[in-house]
C-alpha cells in the first residue's frame, strides 16, 4: 500500500543521506518534496502541514546541523515523526474476566471478515472467543459469520429476531453461560448520515457494555476515512481503529491521518484476505518500512509463528551438517509460504526493497515449478539425492512437466546449498556465487597476489639482475 509514498520519501531524503553538511536550502527542498509526497498519498492537509513543520524545525536544529552525519540524522527525524503520526508504541486491547469487543463501521468496510480474523487472532493467543451476529441489515451477513466461525472453530451466536439489541443480549448471555472469556459483536454497516442506524448502534453499545469499541476502516478510502471516524466518534466514542485492505493499492492517507485528527490509535491492521492476515499495528515498524529500512522484528515474529520448535531444531541440525535433502527443501518452502506472500516477506529484509525496484511481482511460479519437481521424486530420491541417475532424471522431468535441464539445475543448486551450509556449520565463510575468486573478504583489505603473478614477478627480478 505504501509503495508509492515510500519511493517518493526515499527519493526526497536520498540526497540528504549522502551529504556531509546540510544547509537551509537543501532541507527546504527536501521538505517541499516530502509535503508533495504526503499530499499525493491522500494524507489530510492539516496533518501534512504540521508534520512538515515539525520535521523542518528539528532538521534545522543545532543538534542535527553539527552532527557528524546530518543527512542520516534527518532521516531519523522523519522516521520518529512518522512513528508519532501513527501512534508511538503498540496500542493493544483491554481485557477483563469477560471481555466484549464491539465492531462498527461503514457498509463494505469488511467488518464481518474482520470479526472472524480477530476471533482467530485472539484464539491463537490463548483466549476463548465467540462471535455474536448483530448485523441484521445485510442479507446473508449472519450466514457469512457462521461460515467463518466453522473455519476457525469459534462458536457463532445468532438469534431469530429483527432487533439488533435483542440479538446482542441473547448472544452475550449464551456466550457467558458457555464459559467464553471474549465476545466479538458484529454490527450492521451504516452510513454516518443514517440517523436510525446510528441510534441503533448506540443502543447496541449500551446493551453490550463493551471494553473495546473498534471502528473498522477501509484503507482504500484515503483521508475520507478521517471524516467517517469523526462522525462515529461523535456518536459512540470508539477506542481504536482496525485498518482493512492494507495489502491493496491505497496511498496510505488513512493510516497517516486517523490518529492525528481523531486522537484514536490504529490498533490492528489487516494485510490480506486470509483469515490469519490480521496483526497488531506497530507504528515504528510501519515507519521503517515506508522509509525502506525493512521490518526485521515482524519478519522474526512471522518466522517463529510459521516454524515449530522441534521442526526448526531438527532442520538447523541437519543443515549445519550439510545434510540438506529435498525433504528439507519442502519443509523450508512450506515455512516460507506460511509467512505470507513472498513479495511482502522480501520487503521486510533491510536493503532488499531498493534492489527489488522494477520487479512488479516476484515470480512465485518458479518456486511452484521447483516444488513440482521435488514432489515428482520418490521418498527415497528426496532423502538420497545422489541416487538420482540419468533415467530417474528423465522420469522426474516427465512427471513434473519440466525439462531434464531444469531437474539438473535443481540438483546442482541443492548440492551447492548443502556445501554452503556445511561451511557455515564448520565456522568458515562460504564463497558467495558471483563474487570473483580472490576478492577481498574484509573491507579495506587487498586481495593476495595469485601464485602465477608471484612466479611472474620472480622471473622479472632475475632478468633485472642479469
Amino acid at each position: 500500500m505504501f509503495d508509492s509514498l515510500s519511493d517518493k520519501l526515499q527519493s526526497a531524503l536520498g540526497d540528504l543521506r549522502k551529504k556531509g553538511k546540510l544547509d537551509e536550502e537543501s532541507i527546504s527542498r527536501a521538505m517541499r518534496e516530502i509535503r508533495l509526497a504526503l499530499l499525493e498519498a491522500d494524507v489530510n492537509f492539516t496533518v501534512v502541514r504540521d508534520f512538515v513543520a515539525s520535521v523542518r524545525e528539528r532538521a534545522l536544529g543545532e543538534e542535527i546541523l553539527k552532527s557528524l552525519t546530518p543527512g542520516q540524522q534527518v532521516v531519523k527525524v522523519v522516521h520518529d515523526e512518522l512513528t508519532k503520526l501513527m501512534g508511538e508504541g503498540e496500542s493493544g486491547l483491554a481485557f477483563g474476566k469477560f471481555t466484549v469487543i464491539l465492531l462498527a463501521g461503514l457498509q463494505g468496510s469488511g467488518k464481518t471478515t474482520t470479526a472472524g480474523k480477530l476471533a482467530l487472532h485472539l484464539r491463537k493467543q490463548g483466549r476463548k472467543p465467540g462471535l455474536v451476529a448483530a448485523d441484521l441489515q445485510r442479507p446473508a451477513a449472519i450466514d457469512q459469520l457462521e461460515q467463518l466461525g466453522k473455519q476457525i472453530l469459534v462458536p457463532v451466536y445468532r438469534t431469530d429476531t429483527k432487533d439488533a439489541v435483542e440479538a446482542t443480549r441473547s448472544g452475550l448471555e449464551r456466550a457467558r453461560s458457555e464459559g467464553l472469556d471474549t465476545v466479538i459483536v458484529d454490527t450492521a454497516g451504516r452510513l454516518q448520515i443514517d440517523e436510525d442506524l446510528m441510534d441503533e448502534l448506540e443502543r447496541v453499545r449500551d446493551e453490550a457494555k463493551p471494553l473495546n469499541v473498534l471502528l473498522v476502516v477501509d484503507a482504500m478510502t484515503g483521508q475520507e476515512a478521517v471524516n467517517v471516524a469523526l462522525a462515529f466518534e461523535e456518536r459512540i466514542a470508539f477506542d481504536g481503529v482496525v485498518l482493512t485492505k492494507l495489502d491493496g493499492d491505497a496511498r496510505g492517507g488513512a493510516a497517516l491521518s486517523v490518529l492525528a485528527v481523531t486522537g484514536r490509535p490504529i490498533k490492528l491492521a489487516s494485510l490480506g484476505e486470509k483469515l490469519d492476515a490480521l496483526d497488531w499495528f506497530h507504528p515504528d515498524r510501519m515507519a521503517s518500512r515506508i522509509l525502506g529500512m525493512g521490518d526485521v522484528l515482524t519478519l522474526i515474529e512471522r518466522a517463529e509463528a510459521a516454524i515449530e520448535d522441534e521442526e526448526k531444531e531438527e532442520l538447523e541440525r541437519r543443515m549445519m551438517k550439510g545434510e540438506f535433502t529435498f525433504d528439507d527443501f519442502l519443509s523450508s518452502y512450506k515455512m516460507i509460504r506460511r509467512m505470507g506472500p513472498l513479495q511482502g516477506v522480501l520487503k521486510m529484509i533491510p536493503g532488499l526493497g531498493k534492489q527489488m525496484e522494477g520487479l512488479d511481482q516476484v515470480d512465485e511460479h518458479q518456486l511452484k515449478r521447483v516444488e513440482g519437481i521435488v514432489l515428482s521424486m520418490t521418498p527415497h530420491e528426496r532423502r538420497v539425492p545422489h541416487a538420482i541417475d540419468a533415467s530417474r532424471r528423465k522420469r522426474i522431468a516427465a512427471g513434473s512437466g519440466t525439462t531434464v535441464e531444469q531437474v539438473n539445475q535443481l540438483l546442482e543448486a541443492r548440492k551447492q546449498m548443502a556445501k554452503m551450509m556445511k561451511m557455515v556449520g564448520s565456522g568458515k565463510m562460504p564463497q558467495i556465487p558471483g563474487v570473483a575468486a580472490g576478492a577481498p573478504t574484509i573491507v579495506g583489505s587487498k586481495p593476495k597476489p595469485s601464485a602465477t603473478r608471484k612466479a611472474s614477478s620472480k622471473r622479472k627480478k632475475r632478468k633485472a639482475r642479469r
